[in-house]
């Protein structure tokens, strides 16, 4: 693929992670053309310092105060200089070896936007936590029914989109409200969207998990919001 990829790593407090999903990442860089932009959201856990010290492993790194996922996205945005752009998690949730299939549909297809779907898994898929899968479906089938779209995960971490549509939309959520959000204003945009499998290594709140229920109610409200 000739086409240059962004991609976006929102990070806070992943000094445990970090390295290992920039490897990752920049291990990509054998089979595409990758800029790697990471956003600090104000981590105080020596995930930031690493980052400063180990400039090699990314384009950019763009700092700011600790107000969630959307906001460090948001930060990332007048950075990105690639046609497409993925969002990848920092956590190691998500694997970099699943862009091959995540850019298909760009290529073979002109998606505007491909999101992955954790529950057509292509190698694994980690057995744990019913709870969020329950939350998912019903914030899955509730978007569904506001959108006359067929989703099957929309909160996966693995958001993949046309830069230029990226860019033209205003966000306003700080936190993890942005899945919704941005989904929300893809469909009123009448954009042309797939899904693709992907693997999905979820972690354990003792493992470092970060969202929590109340993001679940939030996501409701964004649902009616947007």
């Amino acid at each position: 693929m000739n086409k240059k990829i962004s991609i976006i790593i929102p990070v806070f407090n992943e000094i445990k992670y970090i390295e290992n999903i920039l490897k990752r990442v920049n291990f990509q860089k054998n089979k595409f053309n990758i800029q790697i932009i990471v956003s600090d959201d104000g981590s105080d856990d020596g995930t930031y310092e690493f980052l400063k010290n180990n400039q090699n492993l990314y384009d950019h790194l763009v700092k700011g105060h600790n107000e969630g996922k959307g906001s460090a996205i948001k930060r990332a945005i007048d950075y990105i200089e690639g046609e497409i752009t993925i969002i990848q998690d920092a956590d190691l949730e998500y694997n970099p070896q699943d862009y091959k299939n995540l850019l298909v549909p760009f290529t073979d297809l002109d998606a505007d936007v491909v999101y992955g779907n954790r529950f057509s898994a292509t190698d694994y898929q980690r057995v744990h936590m019913f709870s969020h899968k329950i939350a998912n479906v019903i914030i899955t089938i509730a978007t569904n029914l506001f959108t006359n779209v067929n989703f099957s995960d929309v909160e996966t971490g693995y958001k993949c989109f046309k830069s230029k549509i990226l860019k033209s939309i205003t966000l306003k959520e700080r936190s993890f409200g942005f899945e919704i959000e941005i989904t929300k204003k893809i469909c009123k945009l009448n954009a042309k969207i797939f899904e693709v499998p992907v693997s999905y290594n979820g972690r354990s709140y003792a493992e470092g998990k970060k969202i929590r229920f109340k993001d679940a109610f939030r996501a409701l409200y964004c649902i009616l919001r947007y």
